[in-house]
């Protein structure tokens, strides 16, 4: 029989084994079940029973209403138990209920009596009769509880039959289970085991070469086909294998070839890990304009994923002897402490041998302890033995080296060799790159400067031609001023102290716009070296600033509620400074104003001196301060406010003040310092050097020469200049004629010159209409080529700087002209004794 067949037909056997204990052990469960049912409706009633019997009495001794409800209660619910036939079976059962049921009626019946005679008053018959129904109840109830307390043991030995029967199912049919599964055991060892031992066997030699073996057992069953089978193998083998060292020698073959292809597998991962990673370094590379981000991501990427123990990177400069340190991986900074290779360190190029490295050439040295140079024994003393030098070589010039190095000698493949040298080309590539971008930004920003530049020097040159347009205008309405207070200041002995006063602070602001209208065109324009520096006196010049604002700080403020205090701090015995005293003021009128504006809620005004000797290579200065508490500057407020046109002060400013201060600055050879910050106020610096010596006293200045009394016509469009000028000359002594414009004076000399008495001298104005100051000069020198011209002109030190005199004109004098100059130019033109030749042909 086949072992499929017998296996099938022990699981049908089973299955019938244990449908049959199934059925038994459902049908034991069933009677117990019930027999468990029949127990518990005999303790229930046998409950009823017990608490009806208990109520009886109590309603008996007490007849209360509660107990005759609970009475009433359990009488309903024991005439339920009681009337139920499915719970009990048999005749003795049946006649147990049967007589629970009459003893049930008969205390139904007598408790109504009971109930009835205690409704009747009490006397002694009533009491009697009562105490007897309650003796025949609690006689019926216990006559009802042994009934119950029968039918509750019947039950209770019900149960334990019933157990008893199923346990005796169980046992029996575990018995024939076990003798089951015991035969089955024995039929699989007979039938199962000792044929696969024994095929087990036949397997081993077979496969140990014995093909002689034969399993010698041919059965109905799969075994036996299996033995069939596998002596057909063995004989089949016997006839087709070759001989074992053929074999031997065939196995050997084919494990080498595995190697040799597993190596090569591994060579070409190595590979293309090295080149995912040379690619993963170029992006990274690509995306950064840093040269020192660009080696740090690079000596990271070797650190990390090829990965060698120490890696650094340095720069190299054609023709010199050593190389520096430029960037050193994190995990390298310990060994670069101990090797003193930190960054910015030296390496000598021809004491350690790398000489062939900056020739271009990679060199790779498998032991660093075989090489004599210091430097690779200097690797060696840390414990450091394999070395690789790529040099990063960009248009055949090396620039710089990738040092590479690990703990084990020899650990530096080929391929690994050739990685590094391609990854030097590629960082090289990238940090030239990098090199001409920011040599391009470079180039950029010097062009963007030079454009910034170009148009503010078009806009300095346009602005300074502006002001030379109206410079005319502007010396023409203070001419008359200038005039007449020099003539008040020296012809006037009896002015008052405050008057003379005032006519000298009118006189110096007169000299200090001037100056100013005369330095419009140093927006554009250096100093001429002939400017004459004077001593300047550096305390009475910071008073007479602090007079001269007096307005701007103190009373315009007061008017909106505003108080900002003068503090001044000079120091006493000061030596004089070297300079233009009308700029220096104004650069200080400049400083005070710009205070006054940083301080919008009031706040403290400095004004200070002092001398600071000189230190080393510095020469002696004076430091003239001007300070404010008020909002400060940022850092980049505070590196462009001397720009010109640069303003924070929005359309209220020009961005033209600093630019003064700082052109006056650069005049004098002096130097502008700034100390600021937000919300801490400013101090604004001018520190002036000294002389190595300092000379005497300047002598006073001589009075101006005189000259004798003359006859001069003087031609000017302006009215108020020609009167200043007459008033002036006149009380000079002087005989003065007016002409008004060019075209006038010409005539008027030379009805003059016809009628026999000419003029000795000739002040004639530049800019007119129609006929200028260069065609009355002209004129006036062909009829009289001997009579002499003053030019005066608001643009007469441009003329004596940029222009060629003219030729038909003697002296040129500035507007406004000032009375001293004006003397001395008239002595120059006309000595005393030559008066009467002047005006003669």
């Amino acid at each position: 029989m086949k072992i499929a067949t017998r296996l099938k037909l022990g699981s049908l056997l089973c299955a019938v084994v244990v449908a049959l204990v199934g059925a038994i052990l459902l049908s034991t469960t069933t009677q117990v079940r019930r027999e468990l049912n029949k127990n518990q409706s005999a303790d229930e009633i046998l409950n009823a029973v017990t608490a009806l019997r208990y109520l009886s009495l109590e309603y008996g001794l007490r007849s209360e209403q509660r107990v005759f409800a609970q009475w009433r209660l359990r009488s309903a619910s024991l005439a339920v138990l009681l009337a139920s036939d499915s719970t009990f079976s048999g005749a003795d059962d049946a006649a147990r209920i049967a007589s629970l049921r009459d003893s049930f009626a008969s205390v139904g019946r007598l408790f109504s009596l009971l109930v009835a005679t205690r409704a009747q008053p009490a006397d002694e018959v009533r009491d009697e009769l009562a105490s007897r129904l309650t003796g025949q109840i609690s006689g019926k109830t216990q006559t009802m509880i042994a009934d119950a307390m029968h039918l509750s043991e019947r039950s209770r030995q019900g149960v334990l039959a019933s157990q008893q029967r199923e346990i005796g199912a169980v046992a029996a049919f575990g018995a024939i289970v076990l003798a089951t599964i015991v035969a089955g055991s024995l039929l699989t060892l007979r039938s199962l085991v000792r044929p696969l031992e024994r095929l087990h066997e036949g397997t081993r030699k077979v496969g140990a070469g014995d093909l002689d073996f034969k399993l010698g057992w041919h059965g109905r069953d799969e075994l036996g086909e299996l033995a069939s089978a596998f002596d057909s193998m063995t004989d089949a083998l016997k006839q087709s294998t070759v001989s074992r060292l053929d074999l031997s020698a065939a196995n050997q073959a084919l494990q080498a070839e595995i190697a040799e292809r597993e190596l090569a597998e591994r060579k070409v991962r190595s590979q293309l890990a090295r080149l995912s990673l040379l690619q993963q370094i170029t992006r990274s590379v690509g995306e950064r304009q840093d040269m020192r981000s660009i080696f740090q991501v690079v000596i990271r990427s070797l650190e990390e994923q090829l990965p060698v123990d120490f890696c650094c990177i340095c720069l190299y400069r054609k023709g010199s002897a050593a190389l520096e340190v430029s960037c050193v991986g994190l995990r390298s900074a310990a060994l670069a402490e101990e090797f003193a290779m930190r960054e910015h360190a030296r390496i000598e190029v021809g004491q350690n041998g790398l000489s062939r490295c900056v020739a271009g050439e990679l060199v790779y040295e498998p032991d660093v302890v075989d090489v004599p140079f210091p430097f690779p024994q200097r690797l060696a003393g840390g414990g450091l033995r394999a070395l690789v030098m790529a040099p990063l070589l960009v248009e055949s010039t090396v620039f710089g080296v990738l040092v590479t190095a690990r703990l084990a000698p020899s650990s530096f493949s080929s391929g690994e060799c050739e990685f590094l040298r391609q990854l030097s080309e590629h960082v090289a590539l990238a940090a030239n790159q990098t090199e001409l971008y920011g040599a391009l930004q470079r180039a950029y920003e010097d062009l963007r400067q030079s454009q910034k530049t170009a148009v503010q020097q078009e806009r300095l040159r346009a602005l300074g031609q502006m002001a030379s347009g109206i410079a005319h205008d502007i010396n023409n309405a203070i001419s008359p001023v200038a005039l007449y207070t020099e003539s008040l200041l020296e012809t006037e002995p009896g002015l008052s102290g405050k008057a003379r006063a005032c006519l000298e602070v009118i006189k110096r602001a007169i000299d200090d716009v001037a100056a100013t209208v005369a330095r419009m065109r140093e927006f554009y324009r250096q100093r001429e070296p002939q400017v004459h520096l004077a001593r300047v006196d550096a305390n009475r010049l910071m008073q007479e600033v602090a007079d001269l604002t007096r307005a701007r700080w103190s009373d315009m403020p007061q008017q909106r509620g505003i108080v900002i205090a003068l503090r001044c701090n000079f120091e006493a015995r000061l030596p004089p400074l070297q300079g233009i005293e009308s700029e220096i003021r104004e650069a200080l009128t400049n400083l005070v104003f710009n205070a006054v504006d940083a301080m919008p809620e009031g706040g403290t005004l400095t004004l200070g001196t002092r001398s600071m000797p000189a230190s080393g290579a510095v020469a002696a200065e004076v430091w003239l301060e001007v300070g404010d508490s008020g909002v400060g500057m940022d850092e980049d407020t505070r590196r462009r406010c001397l720009e010109p046109f640069f303003t924070t002060k929005g359309e209220r400013g020009t961005g033209l003040g600093l630019a003064m201060v700082y052109g006056m600055v650069e005049r004098h050879g002096a130097r502008i310092d700034i100390e600021s910050a937000r919300a801490r106020g400013t101090t604004m610096r001018l520190a002036f050097p000294l002389p190595a010596e300092v000379a005497g006293a300047a002598p006073p200045q001589a009075p101006a020469r005189r000259s004798a009394p003359l006859r001069i016509l003087t031609v000017d469009d302006d009215p108020l200049v020609q009167k200043a000028l007459r008033t002036v000359l006149e009380s000079d002594g002087h005989q003065v004629s007016a002409a008004d414009g060019g075209q006038a004076g010409i005539e008027q000399f030379r009805a003059a010159l016809h009628g026999g008495v000419p003029y000795a001298l000739v002040i004639t104005d530049l800019g007119m209409p129609h006929v200028d100051g260069r065609r009355v000069a002209a004129a006036v020198k062909t009829m009289a080529p001997l009579t002499p011209v003053i030019l005066l002109t608001g643009w007469g030190q441009r003329i004596a700087t940029e222009d060629d005199l003219p030729a038909d004109v003697n002296l040129v004098l500035s507007k406004p002209p000032k009375l001293h100059e004006l003397r001395e130019a008239l002595a120059a033109c006309v000595p005393d004794g030559d008066t009467d030749h002047a005006g003669t042909s």
